[in-house]
């Protein structure tokens, strides 16, 4: 029977090219690593290196079973790092729901490095509407939540401050309102509005409809979308337009009671109902950071 030391010596004459190389890397003499070969040959009934010329060469054989051995030694290190991972008690699963006007802005930076820190750690990103990001974490089936918060005291769940978002009103250059030097809500409930709901049709505190005119959308892109089509006008976050602003597709309007945007806290919900361990104390830190330092996003106070 063949061993898996023997399978990774086997590898290892793949990738340095000899037998000598193979004992210089793993502190092992050219003898040992000759006979190791040599067993591992005899066990499986094939001849795996063609030997007649200076540096050994895989015969047919070899080169079929070569990517099966590094398949069942990356299944060890797999094997080996689950181990490891439930000594030192870290998460198996981590899901983390996140309001999908914040989900694309800089999230990813900060979750891709800990594929390398906690690779055995499987990692889920659900992107939902705040009130679907609150149930998901009050319920469990979340351990980590990004809001927009509205101040009041979370049921079943932790929270701190991240920072502020700015939101814009918007609307087509095309718009009536776009071509005004001031606009004040009479001005705006003149013109149709396109708001987020929900798919429970909650609306955000701070973006609910005030118009008789309304298209909804449970997406902000949706609603920036539908703003450069002319629809109407729109309150998004300044971060998921600046491409748009730049290139001239939407202005931002000059809301008499809105002036430099409205500012509404981020914040972070934590799952009462499952353990916090070191990979989500880790994306706690690295989301406080992120948002401490993140261009566009205000620091918390």
């Amino acid at each position: 029977m063949y061993s898996l030391e023997q399978l990774k010596i086997f590898v290892t004459v793949v990738e340095t090219g000899s037998f000598s190389a193979t004992g210089r890397k793993l502190k092992r003499a050219q003898s040992g690593i000759s006979q190791a070969i040599s067993n591992l040959e005899i066990a499986i009934d094939q001849p795996l290196f063609d030997r007649n010329k200076n540096t050994p060469t895989l015969t047919k054989s070899g080169k079929t079973l070569l990517p099966v051995a590094y398949s069942i030694l990356h299944q060890q290190t797999y094997f080996d790092q689950k181990v490891e991972s439930l000594a030192k008690n870290y998460e198996q699963d981590v899901v983390i729901a996140i309001d999908e006007s914040i989900s694309n802005h800089g999230i990813l930076k900060i979750i891709a490095p800990l594929a390398q820190q906690y690779p055995i750690t499987n990692f889920e990103l659900i992107s939902v509407t705040t009130f679907d990001v609150e149930e998901l974490v009050k319920t469990g089936k979340a351990q980590i939540g990004i809001i927009y918060s509205d101040g009041e005291l979370k049921v079943d769940m932790d929270f701190f401050l991240l920072g502020q978002a700015r939101f814009l009103t918007i609307a087509s250059p095309q718009h009536a309102l776009g071509k005004l030097n001031k606009v004040n809500s009479s001005d705006l409930k003149a013109h149709r509005q396109c708001a987020h709901r929900s798919l429970n049709q909650s609306e955000l505190w701070f973006s609910y409809a005030i118009s008789a005119k309304v298209w909804y959308a449970n997406t902000h892109q949706t609603l920036i979308d539908l703003v450069t089509q002319n629809v109407g006008w729109a309150l998004v976050p300044e971060l998921a337009i600046k491409q748009q602003l730049k290139q001239g597709d939407v202005v931002a309007l000059p809301v008499v009671h809105e002036q430099g945007g409205w500012l509404t806290p981020v914040g972070c919900v934590v799952s009462r109902s499952k353990p916090t361990g070191p990979v989500t104390e880790s994306l706690l830190t690295l989301l406080q950071q992120h948002f401490s330092n993140e261009d566009g996003w205000q620091a918390k106070a």
